[in-house]
């Protein structure tokens, strides 16, 4: 049979055929297109090209370090790959039909979108995968460093891309101890590490005893124990107030965090933090036991806290030179430890008198003095162990009659600038002062700091009414909706994050219950920070498009508020949700509040994970970690 030409139709005046003919070429041109580009309002398709690595990018092997490589599989099932992938896209998922949407309706926003987005995750490999903390754990970029010798080995170098592989669990892992018997014991499979229990047995750090792990609540410096140790401190200088004056404060160098752990029953939270370094896993340690604890070094960038942010420094042999580098190391602790405060240091130089520990004392004292920091108290206890307590100024006086200008004064400029990457400083900040000029004063006592005015709160006209709204608001919420509503069993939470923190609202509601908070300000909202440190609680500052320095599964609950809108504009969400489950325990859960768009696009990243996920009241998502792994 001839093929019909277009042109003869025309000739023999088949108009209606000819008209049905262009409408089906629309129709069919319409469908293409509609199917190629459009968008669902709650979860568009084409942002399924965010969502699947298994079946867009190149087959490849992305190396993060010689001990961890993330295998991308781009085969879209076992039997047949799509031929609309598009190996240039600059997008990571593909809109093809192993992504399988079971709702759609749109206009139901109590509703979940569920998305099946098909991902072939991976076991993260090699020998630090079970414990992988992929900004610390980088070693070729920390083979390629040509120093080492202010610790940037132990600082963050971040793989790019980011690796999406998922951390294994210890062999025998089990739902972990509660709180408050964790503190004292901790499953040894959790956290099958044995070497502190030998490297620190005669200072009692930690024993191995049967299935547990235990902590006596020794120390290098706490001989007669932490309890003595920590009433010592006081006694020799009653001003310190804990729990009262003295609320919140920084462990440099903690060991496995009994220090803060004990200071705990005194109403006083304490933020410890080492690096991660020889002395094996004694921050995971000290989260699992449920305290809090952040990995962290001084070497040669700021650490990730404001300005005077801290009640009170402890250093217990903490192992760091603090006149190197002109002195750094100890100017960075003057910049985070608020006016008045205090830093305790027990070590060496303070109670014995070698040589070498003479020479040690002779620098501090000439640098305490540049930095107008004034001995309080120095003593030693009745098992020979010594402690001297400096004590920051509370006026700028000292500054000004200095005879040598050394260090500098910073510029006004230093302060605006968040400390996240930002070298260390070889000047000293101006003390804070309010819009009136006057130096800002020691926040109020606990327990009324929490809700009280923060010290650094702008003096805009309404900033007091909107801080007071905010308490209400999480006050109102934690306990009408959150306790009493989603499907989470609060007795086994203990460490919680809260990635968009505010003004620690969120915390301060929880705060007469048994949990901790570390509440995270994210780099691009607003600096929150300081007035989470005066009312009382601790935080950091992060951004999420990165790792953050913490083990995997140290967390129990991480929440989230209107966090992801902003976020997704500068990374992948997917990126996001693997780091969640990394640092989130099995049994673990997530509660996000945000809007149905943002919550349709994280539900299916974090089903394919296996995770269980419900929607209560239209626009808090709640997830639950399972113990699922892939093989």
């Amino acid at each position: 049979m001839a093929m019909i030409s277009v042109q003869n139709l025309i000739k023999e005046r088949k108009y209606p055929f000819i008209f049905a003919f262009v409408v089906l070429l629309v129709s069919a041109t319409i469908f293409f297109l509609y199917s190629n580009n459009s968008q669902s309002l709650a979860f568009s398709l084409g942002d399924l090209q965010n969502a699947n690595p298994t079946t867009t990018r190149p087959s490849q092997n992305v190396t993060v370090s010689p001990d961890i490589t993330q295998n991308v599989d781009d085969t879209t099932d076992n039997t047949k790959s799509d031929d609309r992938n598009d190996s240039n896209s600059s997008n990571d998922y593909e809109n093809n039909n192993n992504n399988t949407i079971t709702n759609i309706d749109n206009n139901d926003h109590n509703n979940l979108l569920i998305v099946d987005l098909k991902i072939k995750w991976e076991a993260c490999k090699g020998s630090v995968a079970v414990d992988y903390i992929p900004c610390l754990d980088n070693s070729q970029a920390i083979k390629e460093l040509k120093s080492r010798r202010h610790m940037e080995h132990r600082e963050r170098h971040c793989p790019q891309p980011s690796p999406r592989c998922l951390a294994s669990l210890p062999n025998g892992y089990k739902v972990p101890v509660r709180w408050p018997k964790s503190r004292d014991m901790i499953w040894y499979d959790n956290v099958p590490h044995p070497k502190l229990v030998e490297y620190k047995k005669d200072q009692h750090w930690v024993v191995k005893k049967g299935d547990f792990l235990v902590f006596p609540g020794g120390g290098t410096q706490f001989k007669d124990g932490v309890t003595n140790y920590i009433n010592f401190i006081e006694k020799t200088l009653p001003s310190i107030e804990w729990g009262r004056r003295t609320r919140v404060i920084l462990d440099v160098g903690c060991g496995v965090a009994s220090f803060g752990g004990y200071l705990l029953d005194k109403d006083v939270i304490t933020m410890s933090f080492a690096p991660k370094d020889e002395h094996e896993a004694q921050i995971q340690f000290a989260l699992e036991r449920g305290i809090p604890a952040t990995l962290s070094v001084i070497g040669t960038q700021k650490l990730t806290f404001p300005d005077n942010a801290f009640d009170l420094i402890h250093c217990a042999r903490c192992r760091v030179h603090w006149d190197a580098d002109g002195g750094k190391p100890l100017m960075e602790l003057n910049r985070i430890l608020r006016p008045g405060g205090f830093f305790v240091w027990s070590a060496t130089p303070v109670y014995r008198d070698d040589e070498r520990d003479r020479n040690v004392w002779n620098s501090m004292v000439a640098l305490t003095k540049s930095i107008c920091w004034k001995v309080v108290a120095k003593t030693v206890d009745s098992s020979g162990i010594g402690l001297v307590i400096y004590q920051k100024p509370v006026s700028s006086s000292c500054y000004e009659k200095r005879q040598e200008n050394n260090p500098p004064l910073c510029d006004q400029q230093d302060a605006k600038t968040v400390p996240w990457y930002v070298p260390l400083s070889g000047c000293l900040p101006r003390l804070p002062v309010d819009s009136m000029g006057n130096l800002v004063g020691w926040p109020t006592q606990w327990p009324d700091r929490i809700s009280s005015k923060p010290p650094s709160l702008t003096t805009l006209s309404d900033a007091e009414e909107i801080f007071i709204e905010d308490t209400k608001h999480w006050s109102s919420l934690v306990s009408d909706v959150y306790l009493d509503g989603p499907a989470i069993n609060w007795s086994s939470v203990r460490n919680i994050m809260d990635m968009n923190a505010g003004y620690g609202g969120f915390a301060a509601a929880l705060v007469d219950l048994p949990y901790w908070v570390m509440n995270v300000v994210p780099i691009h909202m607003e600096d929150t920070l300081p007035i989470i440190f005066d009312r009382g609680l601790i935080g950091i500052y992060h951004d999420w498009c990165e790792s953050l320095n913490t083990y995997p599964r140290t967390y129990d609950l991480l929440h989230a508020s209107f966090l992801f809108r902003n976020l997704s504009q500068r990374c992948d969400i997917i990126d996001v949700a693997v780091e969640m489950d990394r640092i989130l325990r099995p049994g673990g859960y997530i509660l996000v509040q945000d809007t149905m768009e943002m919550i349709n696009k994280l539900n299916p990243v974090l089903r394919s994970m296996q995770w269980s996920t419900s929607l209560y009241q239209g626009q808090f998502l709640v997830g639950n970690k399972g113990f699922w792994r892939p093989k």
